[in-house]
């Protein structure tokens, strides 16, 4: 409630009240359409842990109180000052109530105003004002004396030293106090006040206008809180994911463009792989190929997929392939191998699946020797044509105790296309929730016949499957045999 600074100023005149109005009206329109974008945003309870709902939800609970509040103040202004603070009634003891908590929707009742005569020791408060401190009326208004006490002890001495300094120095008061209600709760409210000067300019008075700003408080409690928290989110999400692509980039082949394996023989294999990653996710799956010269001059080859995103499932990556190299570089052969590979993952401490393919090629008979685990079957591409092999038995790696893979055997010939890979190359069809995606390679026959190696033969399938909107990631292995 303004006043005049001096007691021979005649008080401000009020705007004029169309003005007012239209401020009111826009007020309206904006509290609406936030109303309206708060109701879009809303949620179900369990998607109240996501930081980034709980963030957006504040941030719209903040704009009602703030909209709120300005159209309380809008509204004041267009009545003008209390009558009863022009005009003080003889005080009438009310009958015994308990004091209203401040009703959160409610903002006229969140606003109250004080004024104490220095000259005649009188103290005067609005309603309001008993209602925010929870005073009963019977009780009187505390006296600039007393008032301390009913605050927090912790703002009590900064009271003081604002009101002295009003008092004394003239200095306006604007700062926000806790309260300790005789209900024992507390809220929290902003004085703003000032002092009114006699004729002589000594001080005849000063008065108070404080806001209950407890729940606009808490409102922007929560949004800071919000905030942090999605902001700690996503530094750890960003840190993880940095985690994953390093921890990928060690797993994966070093290699970059073609290699042959194994070195100097006729029959080496021309071999050239890709990562493709999702294009709906910045998490980094699980996804694996790789190639590997063994001390007995054949090569493995191998393609696998393992369930999860992020560290997880790159670390998980990590120790299915260093087993799988080192069991390959023992002598294992395809089947046991799978065999002993679901055994450890069977037996992780994080309970995981995964498929994969698992190939030696030996160069001197031009034989592939592999097993799978779940996983899609290699394509073999010949004379501008291609199939799949025939899958040999075996189940996803991790999916039971104890499973045997069967072993298969395939003759190549020279010139011969391989491609291994793993599923996501392609969006699954909505009305099969079939994936295209072997089927869209074979249909590469053509490009591959015309391929130079089997790096132009990776870009073929890059430029098909590079710009799909993946959901998962994928990777690709080609082999070529050499003549």
């Amino acid at each position: 409630m303004p006043s005049p600074l001096f007691a021979d100023r005649s008080p401000a005149q009020p705007p004029e009240r169309g003005a007012v109005d239209a401020l009111i009206s826009q007020t309206r329109r904006l509290r609406g359409g936030v109303d309206a974008v708060r109701r879009e945003a809303a949620v179900d309870e369990e998607q109240l842990d996501d930081p980034q709902v709980r963030w957006q939800r504040a941030l719209c609970e903040l704009a009602v109180h703030h909209l709120d509040d300005l159209g309380a103040h809008l509204g004041q202004l267009r009545e003008g000052v209390p009558a009863e603070l022009l005009e003080p009634e003889p005080y009438r003891p009310p009958l015994p109530v308990a004091p209203p908590e401040p009703e959160r929707g409610s903002l006229l009742k969140r606003v109250g105003s004080a004024e104490w005569n220095l000259l005649t020791d009188d103290v005067t408060w609005s309603e309001e004002l008993f209602q925010i401190f929870g005073r009963d009326r019977a009780d009187g208004a505390p006296t600039l004396d007393e008032l301390p006490s009913c605050l927090h002890p912790d703002d009590q001495d900064l009271l003081t030293a604002r009101v002295t300094d009003c008092l004394v120095d003239g200095k306006p008061i604007d700062d926000e106090f806790r309260i300790l209600r005789t209900d024992g709760g507390q809220r929290t409210v902003h004085m703003m006040g000032e002092p009114v000067l006699a004729a002589d300019g000594s001080t005849a008075s000063m008065w108070a206008v404080l806001r209950d700003v407890s729940e606009l408080r808490r409102s922007q409690r929560a949004v800071h809180e919000s905030r942090d928290s999605l902001q700690r989110e996503r530094h750890i999400a960003r840190t993880e994911h940095r985690l994953a692509v390093e921890l990928q980039e060690a797993v994966l082949p070093p290699w970059r463009g073609s290699l042959r394996l194994p070195q100097g023989g006729p029959a080496s294999l021309d071999l050239a792989g890709h990562y493709l990653p999702s294009s709906t996710s910045a998490l980094v799956g699980g996804d694996w190929f790789d190639a590997l010269q063994l001390p007995d001059g054949q090569t493995l080859l191998s393609v696998g997929d393992l369930t999860g995103h992020g560290v997880s499932a790159t670390s998980g990556v990590a120790m299915l392939l260093g087993a799988l190299r080192g069991m390959a570089v023992a002598g294992a052969a395809p089947g046991p191998l799978m065999g002993w590979l679901n055994q450890m993952l069977d037996a992780s401490a994080q309970p995981a699946l995964g498929s994969a393919i698992c190939c030696r090629y030996e160069p001197v008979t031009r034989t592939l020797s592999w097993s799978q685990a779940g996983h899609p079957a290699p394509l073999l591409f010949r004379a501008g044509a291609g199939r799949a092999l025939q899958p040999p038995e075996g189940v996803l790696l991790g999916a039971t105790s104890g499973a045997r893979y069967a072993q298969a055997e395939e003759k190549l010939l020279p010139g011969d296309l391989l491609v291994l890979h793993t599923d996501g190359l392609s969006p699954r069809t909505p009305e099969l929730d079939v994936e295209r995606g072997p089927d869209r390679l074979l249909e590469l026959a053509p490009r591959f016949a015309a391929a130079r190696d089997a790096q132009d033969c990776v870009r073929a399938v890059v430029e098909e499957f590079g710009g799909e909107e993946r959901e998962d990631d994928a990777c690709v292995l080609i082999a070529r045999v050499g003549f």
